[in-house]
């Protein structure tokens, strides 16, 4: 009996290694889950801009993520950036809607809603309108014909330079102005000078070249002590005043002028308030509407 003591079976402890269903799936639900957090975050930036931001602003942002430079507005039914079309279809006018740029388009041409073929003046502006392109091709003759080009000149160059011309939206603007020694006006009064009266010989036989309105503006520089009693207003219109007389004394029709004004020394035409160039004339020959 003492023999079959130590016959008691051995304990064998046995390891299962269980397997859950379905294995590792990797890290996909990560990146799942950083787009959806990213779009949140969007999203709630999205509303928050609608809450802080005026219609103005909102406006200026859209436009900011709205293309500027449309490459094909109709579709040629071809492969490519142009639909099929060639790059000279607009100077072909092709009646498939993508034309319409001669000056007087029909109906089946005119598919961009424009007028017509805009016109590009010297200053690199360009006008749809044939009327007003016309006007600046007759402005920039009259530039020509102030500024002596294309031709012997009868203004001296000491002359020449007090005059400054442009063409804006108004029409074209003749400016005279001081320079150095030589003034328009004799002090500070109202009394032109032999300067100013060659120049309104000049300015008279360019404008009688045309039948456009006039409009005279006069302009000072600012004083270096603020005044009370500064006569800046009264000085610009009697200014002006007196360069509507000079150019009727010029045959210029009465009828023509359609206003003097004086701006005072509001309107500097440059930087320092104080320079001379600042006391001016600007005689207009304005567009007709």
């Amino acid at each position: 009996m003492g023999a079959h003591g130590n016959d008691a079976a051995p304990v064998i402890i046995k390891r299962k290694k269980i397997v859950v269903a379905g294995g590792h799936h990797g890290g996909a639900w990560k990146v799942a889950y950083a787009d959806f957090v990213t779009a949140m975050m969007a999203f709630f930036l999205l509303m928050w801009l609608l809450n802080a931001t005026t219609e103005q602003q909102r406006k200026g942002i859209a436009d900011y993520f709205s293309p500027t430079i449309p490459i094909n507005r109709v579709s040629g039914g071809g492969n490519g950036d142009f639909g099929g079309e060639s790059v000279f279809s607009e100077e072909q006018l092709p009646q498939n809607g993508t034309g319409a740029t001669n000056r007087n388009p029909t109906e089946a041409r005119q598919a961009r809603g424009e007028i017509g073929l805009s016109e590009t003046g010297r200053d690199g502006s360009s006008r749809a309108d044939p009327e007003e392109a016309a006007q600046d091709r007759e402005f920039e003759a009259l530039e020509d014909a102030l500024q002596g080009r294309g031709g012997e000149s009868t203004v001296s160059t000491e002359t020449m330079r007090h005059i400054v011309t442009r063409i804006t939206d108004e029409g074209l603007v003749i400016e005279l102005f001081d320079r150095g020694d030589s003034s328009l006006f004799v002090g500070n009064s109202d009394e032109p000078t032999p300067l100013l009266r060659d120049l309104a010989v000049i300015v008279g036989s360019v404008s009688a070249l045309v039948h456009n309105d006039i409009a005279v503006e006069g302009h000072v520089r600012a004083a270096p002590v603020v005044r009370v009693d500064h006569p800046v207003w009264d000085l610009t219109v009697d200014r002006a005043d007196a360069m509507r007389r000079l150019l009727e004394a010029q045959n210029i029709e009465q009828h023509r002028m359609r206003r003097v004004t004086g701006h005072g020394d509001r309107e500097p035409v440059v930087a320092n308030t104080l320079s001379e160039s600042n006391n001016r004339l600007e005689i207009i020959l304005l567009r007709n509407r």
